[in-house]
């Protein structure tokens, strides 16, 4: 075939896929195909059906794709700088856009909007992250933070930066969350010792703190609230306080 022949017949491919999208939206479309047109992004002119493929097969899905590290995704074939930019750069864009969309709802009616977010930004991650959520008096969201990044330990989440941040921001309630890269959602001795401190922390400043949320795999979660451990810091908390 031609080259230009063969250019014909990839933009053709690249516009049905566009006019697809349009008129019948993202559910329309295999992983594949999303992440053919988005390395199509990074090189316009080339056909990225093959190396789309190739990524999606040795990672395993979509996400995985896009949370890959750089040097994993040199790897596949095809795959080069530009590709990768053009990934990453829709990828932050997503995640930036989730947490806008939380910014300004009650946190009980966005319950499932900080799942989506979360998940999306925390369930591929191969190092644990540390994630606050600062509430105002109504628990409405005003800001939504990655804090901390690694093992979740005294040693990696200072109390003191969370309160700071939560001055900074006149919040008066807290969620936190963070990630089990294990895919483990079984808080461990650390979990509930650091949920504990930051919870007394936040206490004794009269800002309350309403979970601690455990992110596994996609969809995948545990929540310190609906297990009752909440409730039962708050018992605690209030016979040390009197």
């Amino acid at each position: 075939m031609k080259k230009r022949d063969w250019q014909k017949k990839v933009d053709g491919h690249r516009q049905r896929l566009r006019e697809r999208f349009l008129e019948y939206g993202l559910s329309s479309f295999t992983d594949d195909e999303i992440l053919e047109l988005l390395l199509s992004l990074g090189t316009p002119r080339q056909d990225c059906k093959e190396r789309a493929r190739a990524a999606r097969k040795h990672f395993g899905s979509l996400a995985a794709v896009l949370e890959a590290p750089d040097q994993e995704l040199l790897k596949i074939k095809g795959i080069g700088p530009n590709n990768i930019f053009a990934l990453k750069f829709i990828h932050e864009v997503a995640r930036k856009f989730l947490r806008c969309r939380l910014e300004g709802k009650n946190y009980i009616k966005a319950a499932s909007d900080m799942a989506e977010y979360l998940w999306h930004s925390l369930s591929f991650k191969e190092r644990e992250v540390f994630v606050a959520a600062f509430l105002d008096a109504a628990h409405g969201i005003i800001k939504v933070e990655e804090l901390f990044e690694g093992s979740l330990t005294a040693s990696v989440v200072y109390p003191r930066e969370v309160i700071r941040k939560a001055l900074d921001y006149q919040a008066a309630a807290l969620v936190f969350a963070h990630n089990h890269p294990s895919g483990n959602l079984k808080p461990s001795r650390a979990d509930h010792a650091v949920t504990r401190r930051l919870f007394l922390g936040a206490r004794l400043l009269d800002i309350q703190v309403l979970d601690h949320i455990i992110i596994g795999g996609p969809g995948s979660y545990l929540s310190f609230a609906e297990e009752g451990w909440m409730e039962e810091m708050g018992r605690e908390m209030a016979n040390i306080l009197r």
